[in-house]
């Protein structure tokens, strides 16, 4: 599960806001869900070649589409994601993404 948000409104009061509650109380219970093998989370810093709201990505890994359904159907799943509507309600885009070894070049 690949998740990218968008910059909210309010400036960087607003940004450290988003980041401070993300990671004090939206990651904790992240963290709890059954299935989750890894989560990363990146700072958004700029596109390369264009303008971007993008400020942060966050990778949760799970080891195939039915351990991240029932991850998603989690307690601690079900808390993350009604703290992420408080903190940032519209500002996150959903995407499930899978390994496509077949495009990537043999190394």
């Amino acid at each position: 599960l690949l998740v990218l948000y968008r910059r909210p409104d309010g400036g960087e009061a607003a940004l450290e806001t988003l980041e401070h509650r993300y990671r004090d109380e939206h990651l904790p219970l992240v963290a709890q869900t059954p299935g989750l093998r890894q989560t990363r989370v990146w700072r958004v810093s700029e596109a390369l070649g264009a303008e971007t709201d993008l400020v942060l990505a966050c990778a949760m890994d799970f080891d195939d589409r039915p351990a991240l359904d029932a991850g998603l159907r989690s307690e601690p799943m079900r808390a993350a994601g009604r703290i992420l509507r408080e903190i940032a309600p519209d500002l996150a885009t959903f995407l499930v993404v899978e390994d496509a070894p077949d495009l990537a070049p043999a190394t």
